[in-house]
């Protein structure tokens, strides 16, 4: 269902962007515009191997490079795509479709936009897809995991959105209501726990999902409060357990995630937090003989993060932050949750060619960590150092 809905809009898009030429008569007439960026991380842990890399020895397996083109065929049409290619770790090393959409826009007040669209679930998710625009080598993982970056970014569905004025005394109101379905791939970050677990999604997981975002515009300037919520309703999906030889099927029950934002910047200084809150359980069913045929499966994830940057001049940026998750459906231990101090450091050479470097020190194993990577077992803490090259264009 998930490949007809998909192609079905990819086509409507290479159908607008066919057509648009003809009637713009002229190339000058859609305004392309052709971007992209590529960046090369090295990662050292401490003790455990993370992100799935091996790390612990000092790992180069962070490779990205992106290509988006986007053409405005009319004043109010707006076509775009980006194509990502990624390695991290021992996962990637493949192409993706970050997002492929036609947006028409009547006016500020209301606009629509279709095919796979951003989902505007949170503060940066929309934004997290963008090295370049953000100091950060690392988004706080407790509520931007990189590993299921692919699926949280967009859906495959449509979007409403738009500006409501208030007056000067009250600011602004930016709306966004959507709907769709996304595609979790075998190897997301949120499928890795139950991969651990001994199980196998080989057709990936998928999902409906309907959801809005609010975001105030206060009077003050710089200052935007906000807050989203989606509701879920999952799929049944087959499974594989005991390296394939059983087959069974895992099924989700339906579920809302919540999250809830503030941000200010000020001249050089900025500053943001958020909690998000997503609670999930699916039973996961498997044929007889096996003893237990039906395996209750369930998180409650809860995460948070408060961030400080502050540009000290033209070109060198510096920031820290501080991220928790925990699920608090997990058993007492470093299992449950993970504290991440991250200190970063970004200098831009010039406008194409950037650096960053990011020091983490993370207490708990609930997050970026795998159980197959880390054969001698995790340890209860570490620490994380990535250096980063970037170039845009």
């Amino acid at each position: 269902m998930i490949n007809a809905f998909r192609s079905s809009f990819l086509g409507v898009i290479a159908l607008v962007t066919v057509a648009a030429p003809v009637c713009a008569q002229s190339i000058e007439d859609l305004n392309l515009q052709f971007h992209g960026y590529a960046t090369q991380s090295f990662l050292y842990t401490t003790k455990n191997n993370i992100l799935t890399a091996n790390s612990s020895d000092g790992s180069p397996a962070w490779t990205e490079a992106v290509v988006n083109l986007s053409a405005l065929p009319q004043p109010k049409l707006r076509i775009s795509l980006q194509v990502r290619y990624s390695i991290i770790g021992q996962l990637g090393n493949a192409f993706t479709l970050d997002y492929a959409a036609a947006e028409y826009k009547v006016n500020d007040r209301f606009g629509v936009r279709f095919g796979k669209v951003k989902t505007p679930s949170s503060l940066y998710n929309t934004q997290q897809d963008i090295d370049p625009s953000y100091m950060w080598s690392l988004l706080p993982q407790s509520v931007y995991p990189v590993l299921s970056r692919n699926s949280l970014l967009a859906n495959f569905g449509g979007l409403a959105f738009g500006t409501i004025p208030l007056g000067e005394k009250f600011g602004k109101l930016v709306y966004a209501g959507y709907g769709g379905q996304i595609s979790l791939a075998s190897n997301d970050g949120f499928i890795i726990p139950i991969k651990d677990a001994g199980f196998g999604a080989p057709n990936g997981y998928g999902e409906t999902l309907a959801g809005g975002s609010l975001r105030w515009k206060t009077p003050i300037p710089g200052l935007l409060i906000g807050a989203a919520n989606s509701h879920d309703f999952t799929s049944s999906v087959p499974i594989t357990y005991d390296a394939g030889l059983i087959t069974g099927t895992f099924a989700g029950k339906p579920f809302n995630n919540q999250t809830f934002s503030a941000s200010y910047d000020h001249n050089k200084f900025s500053v943001a937090s958020e909690y998000t809150r997503i609670p999930f359980s699916a039973l996961i069913s498997l044929p007889a003989p096996f003893p237990y045929p039906h395996v209750p499966y369930s998180f409650d994830n809860r995460g948070w993060y408060g961030m400080a940057s502050y540009k000290i001049t033209g070109k060198w940026a510096a920031g820290l932050y501080n991220s928790q998750f925990f699920n608090h459906a997990a058993a007492k231990g470093p299992a449950r949750y993970s504290k991440d101090w991250a200190l970063s450091t970004r200098y831009d050479f010039n406008e194409y060619l950037y650096a960053k470097a990011e020091q983490h020190w993370i207490d708990g194993t609930a997050v970026l960590y795998d159980t197959w990577n880390n054969t001698g077992g995790l340890q209860p803490d570490t620490h994380l150092t990535i250096l980063k090259m970037g170039v845009s264009f």
